[in-house]
């Protein structure tokens, strides 16, 4: 045991944030890292990952995003028994009925739900869960890829219909996921990978505080050039410095081994799921639901037209043609019990969904310049108390590195100049904090 403790190497370096943001009263996001203490542990099952956004009122999304990440880490580490996919997948179910259970019980949080996406680090590669559109990303080298399918009413129309995103319809609200852990007894949670990891791999777990204010590229470039806690909290920062509409969650995590044991190792091995299972009949009643509201928003459309009242009646009509089509689609995918899961080979899912490029484009370079003189001027007018100097010398930094061609350093420049503006603001104003309450 000496001998392995000398030797064992965690194998990653990662941060884990949330913050309030800057419109929220609460944070009802929450995160959870859980790294493996010893080898035998990580053999086992992995380092593990989890970020959550809930939903609901009052103090509804609050707990239901704590339960989920305390529940699914419990879970998933207790079962020892079982391979990591189906520990996995088994975490999560656990997790939706004990949420569904305290919303039924408690009038107060009827409703209640949270996304959840979590990812496991083990010796054959990086293996996903999720439920909702809380996202994870891999960067390697400068190519971002996103792991997870957003289940989301705009993705799900983008899937069945393959269009581009320009090419939904604007009246489709972009805010509307289609399955989250709580509001139903079932749900169907989506297995991804084993991805293979190299050393150097970075992975972004983050709500959509984080991917709805920021652009991939955005996410990208400052998870490619910034170590772990500095490119976390850059996120954070750059994402309220777009205004910071929602809570913001993020952990980055990277790999200073590669971890890329040959696929379909029996240690990931999923059998099929029951007949009964979550995804076969627990949509049921969910699809019901919309149908039941499309027609009765329909029937409402139909008696304000008569009445006169065109502009009410319209908004009806397209409120049900959303439920409509929200039906439409999980009858598509009824039959599925995970997106692309597989009991004959030991492959998850069908990501990566999205990929790009990462580099410092002169755009990109000017943003990032445009948010720095922008920080400047607010604190000029405010006449903060701050370390003007070292702020000069960042922002002059970044500008020779521009001027030089040197863009990676221009980034980084650009980066803890953000960083230490905001910093100041934080000590300002305590309560906007961002925490880490990673384990």
């Amino acid at each position: 045991m000496a001998n392995e403790t000398a030797t064992w190497s965690v194998g990653v370096e990662y941060a884990a944030l949330s913050d309030i943001g800057l419109r929220r009263l609460n944070n009802q996001d929450a995160v959870r890292a859980v790294i493996a203490p010893n080898e035998q542990q990580w053999r086992a099952r992995g380092h593990l990952f989890i970020v959550a956004d809930g939903m609901g009122a009052h103090a509804a999304g609050e707990l239901a995003s704590k339960m989920a990440v305390d529940i699914i880490a419990h879970e998933y580490l207790k079962q020892l028994d079982q391979s990591p996919p189906l520990a996995l997948r088994e975490a999560f179910e656990e997790a939706n009925r004990r949420i569904h259970a305290h919303g039924q019980d408690n009038l107060e949080f009827r409703g209640m739900g949270t996304t959840a996406s979590a990812l496991v680090l083990l010796p054959e590669g990086a293996l996903i869960a999720h439920v909702g559109d809380s996202r994870v990303y891999r960067l390697r080298e400068n190519q971002l890829e996103q792991l997870t399918f957003d289940h989301s009413l705009v993705w799900e129309l983008m899937h069945s219909g393959d269009m581009r995103p320009q090419e939904v319809p604007e009246f489709v609200p972009k805010n509307i996921i289609t399955r989250s852990l709580g509001p139903n007894a079932q749900v169907r949670v989506d297995l991804e990978g084993p991805f293979p990891v190299r050393e150097n791999d970075a992975f972004i777990l983050c709500s959509d505080g984080l991917s709805g204010p920021l652009s991939d590229a955005e996410i990208g470039i400052l998870a490619a050039y910034l170590p772990p806690s500095e490119a976390a909290q850059a996120l954070i920062d750059w994402a309220n410095l777009h205004g910071g509409p929602d809570n913001i969650s993020v952990i980055v995590a990277r790999a200073t081994r590669a971890m890329n044991a040959p696929v379909g190792a029996a240690s990931l091995h999923l059998p099929p799921p029951p007949s009964n299972a979550a995804g076969t009949t627990s949509r049921q009643p969910t699809i019901a639901i919309f149908w039941g509201g499309a027609l009765l928003l329909l029937l409402l459309a139909g008696m304000l037209g008569v009445a006169g009242l065109m502009v009410p009646a319209a908004a009806a009509a397209v409120l049900a043609l959303v439920d409509a089509v929200v039906a439409l689609l999980m009858m598509a995918t009824r039959g599925a019990a995970g997106r692309g899961a597989s009991t004959d080979v030991q492959r998850f899912g069908k990501g990566p969904y999205r990929s790009l490029v990462v580099e410092p484009t002169p755009d990109l370079i000017q943003r990032l310049a445009q948010t720095v003189h922008e920080l400047r001027e607010a604190g000029l007018e405010g006449q903060w108390n701050l370390d003007w100097d070292r702020f000069d010398r960042l922002e002059h930094s970044a500008a020779d590195a521009v001027r030089m061609q040197r863009f990676d350093q221009a980034v980084r420049d650009y980066a803890h100049a953000m960083s230490f503006m905001m910093d100041q603001v934080r000590r300002n104003a305590p309560k906007k904090k961002a925490s880490d309450p990673s384990t």
